[in-house]
């Protein structure tokens, strides 16, 4: 438990949150739990990451929702990333666990972010989130699995 809790807090260190960058994130389900096998729940939180675009927060590129945790990939355009982050999970978390009957907490604390440098390839980071069902065997194309969009396709 303890080494939990030490890995969480180095996430966090130099951590830093600039309006107009383009993050890459991952968070995890907490015991990393398979919920979003039920691809209804993973609309729920869809839909949460859909309110942080209309509330002028992000613009979501690319992101996939796994069965147990989530790849989103934004620039960020209002507020701060943790703020941002400390949202979605709550909210969606609230809206999962009551949807789905699980007791909460729903998410592992902290998430991991990556802020994309000019010098990668926007696409090729995209491409490699969609590509994630693939990639673990859940799927033969891209297109056969439910929960993933990209700003390009």
């Amino acid at each position: 438990m303890q080494e939990r809790i030490v890995r969480g807090h180095t996430l966090r260190k130099g951590r830093v949150s600039e309006v107009g960058r383009i993050y890459l994130v991952t968070t995890v389900v907490r015991n990393r739990r398979p919920v979003f096998l039920d691809w209804q729940l993973g609309r729920l939180l869809v839909n949460v990451m859909r309110q942080a675009e209309q509330q002028g927060r992000v613009e979501s590129c690319a992101w996939v929702i796994m069965p147990d945790h989530l790849h989103w990939l934004f620039r960020l355009t209002g507020g701060t990333l943790d703020g941002l982050m400390r949202d979605m999970k709550s909210h969606s978390g609230r809206q999962i666990n009551r949807a789905g009957g699980l007791v909460p907490p729903f998410w592992q604390p902290g998430y991991h972010d990556h802020a994309v440098r000019q010098d990668e390839s926007l696409k090729a980071i995209a491409r490699y989130v969609v590509a994630n069902p693939l990639r673990a065997g859940l799927v033969t194309r891209v297109g056969e699995y439910p929960l993933w969009d990209a700003a390009w396709l």
